[in-house]
């Protein structure tokens, strides 16, 4: 019976060994300030959207402001209450966070050193890594799907902002929170009309931008989306961090530790 043995990694042009490099620059210092930013956001994120209401209680909705986390809001009769209603929507955004193009290329480097950099040697076992052709990375490839599910929240993310314009009592205010909405949902929008997916869905397969209108129509939006994609990596440290900021200003709201300022009219 054959063996189908497993393709080794292909070298690079690095020195081989883990750190090992001809680089004389601080390579070092944007993976670990990547990696610290990461792991604060994700680790609140996750302890916030999935933790903190089923054990402490703690609202994630006051004065008309709901945290993105929980957008859209939904909260069947049948959910316990010891699973927070996050875990209904929090998927979607994760899934499409987690095998964005961009952040693979951050975390692959800071969490798992392959590699730690450009032209840095990364760790011998690593030769016998399959890439993306095998589990558990192989299902790296749902991405483009999760792009599609991204636009549902984010549409919700904008009506909550807009909600977020009025208090409990139906008054028109503009405060700090329904600014950090906005911005927020503005953030999101630029980091999802960024992605790599739907720049290729909208001007990917063509040989000839200028021969129909369809065409010429596509490239208008390839055009576009491309103008967002430069800066895929500003949008999505931006909106991580956007996301992390406004649920802490909205779950420190609702107990009652700081206040909204707003102007009321």
């Amino acid at each position: 019976m054959a063996v189908t043995e497993v393709p080794a990694k292909p070298v690079g042009t690095a020195r081989q060994g883990l750190g090992q490099t001809s680089r004389r620059d601080a390579w070092w210092v944007a993976p670990g300030v990547q990696a610290t930013v990461f792991t604060i956001c994700a680790t609140y994120l996750f302890v916030s959207g999935i933790l903190w209401t089923p054990i402490f209680g703690t609202a994630y909705e006051v004065d008309g402001y709901l945290s993105p986390l929980f957008s859209p809001l939904i909260t069947p009769d049948w959910l316990p209450s010891w699973i927070s209603p996050g875990l209904l929507i929090l998927w979607i955004p994760l899934g499409f966070r987690a095998t964005c193009y961009y952040y693979r290329k951050a975390y692959y480097r800071f969490y798992f050193a392959d590699p730690p950099g450009c032209a840095v040697g990364e760790p011998k076992v690593h030769r016998w890594y399959r890439m993306e052709t095998a589990l558990p990375f192989i299902l790296q490839n749902v991405h483009r799907y999760f792009l599609y599910l991204a636009f549902i929240p984010l549409f919700f993310l904008w009506v909550d902002a807009a909600i977020g314009l009025r208090d409990h009592e139906g008054h028109l205010r503009f405060g700090l929170g329904g600014a950090l909405l906005f911005v927020n949902a503005a953030l999101l929008t630029g980091y999802s009309l960024s992605c790599h997916s739907l720049r290729h869905l909208l001007g990917g397969r063509l040989d000839c931008f200028s021969c129909t209108a369809r065409a010429r129509a596509r490239h208008t939006a390839w055009r576009a989306a491309t103008w967002f994609n430069v800066k895929h990596m500003e949008w999505a440290w931006a909106s991580l961090i956007s996301v992390t900021a406004t649920d802490l200003y909205i779950r420190l709201l609702a107990l009652g530790v700081i206040g909204d300022p707003a102007i009321r009219l």
